[in-house]
């Protein structure tokens, strides 16, 4: 069998069990088991594949059936033009998630901050940010040492370790502190609303990554709170929301004595990231 008509072959077994991207996965499952890029599989598809490279490609493509995301199946994932290692301890890094690195990175660029992360999972913001600026350090924090297994193994492989410290510790243990930033992708969708996510979310994503409580903003809260005693004067919030979720956020800042300086929108142009200053009372 040659690469073409395996390719051929998953994509049509992808496609009867209704995954949309099933021409595109099939591509990545073989890419990625060949390593070879995805454009040198189209130039080379004459080729002939071995036996054990079917079998591999067969058992993915099962995996994938399933609707088990392909983050997970290839334990990686682009984000910031960065392969970053994934597996079912965190949540899959999403695009809406650059667009908050991104302000930090213009607002930061050349300064030097020390930072922390709540809920760090792969350490895809935190990583991130000090890949763009060279002057800063940043503290990654996540309740799961299973993921934060993964953030220090994307540290080591991004060769940030020096800049880069990750604890497994709730938001409770941290005193002693001031940050000039705080960023959080926090569980912000509400229990009730679990259910009705996405099967390929629903099934395979970490849970308590996922769930905000009653009305979703239960961890929201917590990072706001904890902000206000971590902060250095005049330091910023920035915080990952739910979708309609911009108005209740905004009030519980303004109460605990934040003004709201930048919202980022997604690509739906739904208001996805605040980023919040910390007034000198």
């Amino acid at each position: 069998m040659n690469i073409s008509n395996l390719l051929a072959n998953g994509s049509k077994i992808l496609k009867s069990n209704s995954i949309k991207t099933h021409v595109l996965d099939s591509e990545l499952i073989l890419s990625d088991i060949l390593k070879s890029q995805r454009e040198k599989l189209i130039i080379n598809s004459n080729q002939s594949v071995s036996e054990k490279v079917i079998n591999n490609f067969n058992k993915l493509i099962l995996r994938r059936t399933k609707k088990e995301p392909i983050a997970y199946i290839l334990k990686k994932r682009e984000f910031w033009s960065k392969d970053f290692f994934v597996n079912q301890n965190t949540l899959i890094p999403r695009p809406e998630t650059e667009l908050l690195c991104e302000q930090l990175i213009k607002i930061f660029k050349g300064k030097s901050i020390n930072f922390l992360d709540i809920g760090t999972g792969t350490g895809c913001i935190l990583l991130t940010i000090l890949s763009e600026i060279s002057e800063a350090k940043g503290i990654g924090l996540d309740i799961s040492k299973k993921a934060i297994d993964v953030a220090k193994r994307n540290s080591k492989n991004l060769n940030l370790t020096s800049r880069a410290k990750f604890f497994t510790r709730s938001l409770e243990e941290i005193y002693g502190y001031k940050f000039d930033l705080v960023v959080s992708n926090p569980p912000y969708i509400k229990s009730i609303d679990l259910k009705n996510l996405q099967e390929d979310v629903r099934k395979f994503e970490p849970k308590i990554a996922l769930d905000g409580g009653k009305e979703g903003l239960d961890v929201i809260k917590k990072v706001i709170y904890k902000s206000k005693t971590i902060l250095k004067k005049l330091g910023l919030l920035a915080l990952e929301i739910g979708h309609g979720q911009h108005y209740k956020v905004s009030q519980i800042l303004k109460k605990q004595g934040f003004k709201e300086e930048l919202l980022i929108r997604d690509y739906r142009n739904n208001v996805r990231c605040i980023v919040a200053r910390l007034k000198i009372n």
